[in-house]
């Protein structure tokens, strides 16, 4: 009577440890790829599920977005310059079955993807467009490495060019090329400047002079603008037309008037004694 107990005993022990063994609990970012004599049953899960021992093995899969930071990466762009670069991948597992069946370690095989793709798409564009372009590189970069991975089960959701590493003597190159492209705009701007304040002086010249009296009074504000401050100098205007009265305007025309005929007299009194020789 012992014996069979015992016999019960082992029996029990033996179907717990069975039942033990074809539990199975995976998470929900987890799925479980079910083999069952080496042949692909399907993916399971999440939850709680049962498998038969010995005859079923299965391999979790993890469905979130994993990040593979790719190191730098020293390419030499489609006009000559050598740089470095380096970025990052964003991609996640969305078939499972393939992701265990199609590649041995889908991770490493994404890496390396990414690793050539950059290299060759880096190569392929110029350093302004690497500089001044980076999203439509990104989109690029994107859309191939997603395109090679698509058979393993693997979505490459996003790919950023984080930072591009430029020689000494580029930076430099680069620092007085842009420094002389802000003189010149400094220098144009300042010729249009100068451009429209000789327009607008020429106009006011020309009100100046149609209005009678407008110069006398514009030669006034300056008189005052220029003894605002403090300053020791005294500035009296005094009209011209007043000196006319006092004959010194006539006898200045006089005087004009005289040394230019004295002077076309001897020039034709020499001529004349030239003539008479």
């Amino acid at each position: 009577m012992a014996w069979i107990l015992w016999l019960v005993a082992i029996l029990l022990l033996f179907l717990l440890i069975l039942l033990a063994a074809s539990i199975r609990v995976v998470k929900e970012y987890e799925r479980g790829v079910i083999f069952r004599l080496g042949r692909l049953v399907g993916a399971k899960g999440p939850g709680l599920f049962f498998i038969i021992p010995i005859v079923d093995s299965m391999v979790k899969v993890d469905l979130r977005t994993a990040v593979f930071d790719v190191p730098p990466q020293e390419v030499i762009t489609k006009d000559n310059v050598t740089t470095k670069v380096n970025a990052v991948v964003y991609y996640r597992v969305v078939d499972p079955e393939k992701a265990v069946t199609e590649v041995e370690n889908y991770s490493y095989a994404t890496a390396q993807i990414a690793l050539t793709t950059i290299r060759s798409v880096i190569g392929q564009a110029e350093l302004d467009e690497l500089l001044s372009e980076r999203e439509k590189l990104n989109q690029r970069l994107q859309s191939i490495i997603d395109e090679a991975t698509d058979p393993w089960g693997i979505k490459v959701s996003a790919v950023e060019i984080k930072d591009v590493m430029l020689p000494e003597g580029m930076q430099r190159a680069m620092a007085a090329q842009a420094e002389a492209e802000r003189e010149r705009r400094r220098r144009i701007i300042a010729a249009e400047g100068e451009f429209q304040a000789a327009k607008k002086i020429a106009e006011a010249a020309e009100v100046l002079a149609k209005q009678k009296g407008g110069l006398f009074i514009r030669m006034l504000q300056t008189i005052t603008e220029a003894t605002e401050e403090k300053a020791s100098t005294v500035i009296i205007p005094f009209p011209v037309e007043m000196l006319e009265p006092l004959g010194f305007l006539r006898t200045q025309t006089r005087e004009n008037s005289g040394s230019s005929g004295s002077s076309s007299g001897g020039s034709s009194g020499s001529s004349g004694g030239a003539s008479a020789e």
